[in-house]
């Protein structure tokens, strides 16, 4: 095409500079927010609690007590993700409490403490003890007061990639920890409640009973699967836990009777 007849064009694109009437190039898309670690339980395998979100909280804090019949205070306080371990303390507020830089923005609190088991400083893997429970600080009772912030802001608490609610009071929400739980091979730590609970040589309610536990008894559990339905104190469940010791299932409604599957655990 000879230049002549590219005139108009040329002229209309020199114009639309000129008038401020080009197109604006495109805005760039907001940062997105940077992947949260797995955050884990701040509470050691196996064990049950329940928990609880006040009003009053300045950010989106929930507060955890023990739910499976052990004592709140003095049980240790778990990483619930790997970074590095900052110690303060607030007379009025918090007591003794943790920060963990996780990287990436984000960071996890864990207020009131009794005592701290890692230096100021300290790099710190998941599920690695940081401190003991306790009510330091303006606490009315034992319990951890947990946070996670992404750039300083309190965001919604998600444990195993799962948001967790807001009860506005205790025992209406549980949530059993698999942080620190080791390796398939020897199971998964949980503590069953009830007494008389029968042990199966399969997930069926007729199945051949191979062991009775007679009250709260620590188990291994190897793996899990979905069987008969079995209820017991308003609740349903057809999911069964294979017992590494007593080499049977036992129904889960008799570890985390709110949940049908348990965490950590793989299927069998």
């Amino acid at each position: 095409m000879s230049l002549l007849r590219r005139l108009p064009a040329l002229l209309a694109t020199v114009l639309l500079a000129l008038t401020g009437l080009a197109a604006a190039p495109a805005q760039a898309a907001p940062d997105a927010v940077a992947a949260a670690p797995n955050f884990k339980a701040p509470f050691p395998c196996g064990q049950r609690w329940t928990y609880s979100h006040h009003s009053a909280e300045v950010r989106r804090a929930l507060d955890f007590v023990r739910a499976d019949g052990g004592a709140t205070a003095g049980t240790p306080v778990l990483a619930s993700a790997a970074g590095t371990a900052t110690r303060y303390y607030q007379a009025g507020g918090a007591g003794n409490y943790i920060v963990i830089d996780h990287g990436g923005g984000w960071r996890t609190y864990y207020f009131h403490l009794a005592a701290y088991s890692v230096a100021s400083g300290a790099s710190v893997g998941q599920g690695q003890q940081i401190g003991t429970t306790g009510s330091t600080g303006n606490s009315s009772g034992a319990h951890i007061h947990y946070e996670q912030l992404y750039n300083g802001t309190g965001q919604n608490i998600v444990i195993n990639g799962a948001a967790l609610s807001y009860p506005g009071s205790y025992n209406q929400a549980y949530l059993t920890s698999d942080n620190g739980c080791g390796g398939s091979g020897t199971g998964v730590p949980f503590t069953t409640w009830g007494s008389g609970v029968n042990v199966r040589a399969d997930a069926r309610l007729s199945a051949p009973v191979v062991a009775t536990l007679s009250g709260p008894t620590a188990v291994r559990v190897l793996c899990q699967k979905q069987g008969d339905t079995v209820a017991a104190e308003g609740y349903s469940n057809n999911w069964w836990s294979k017992l590494r010791d007593q080499n049977g299932f036992v129904s889960n409604i008799y570890i985390d009777h709110p949940a049908a599957q348990l965490p950590g655990v793989p299927l069998c």
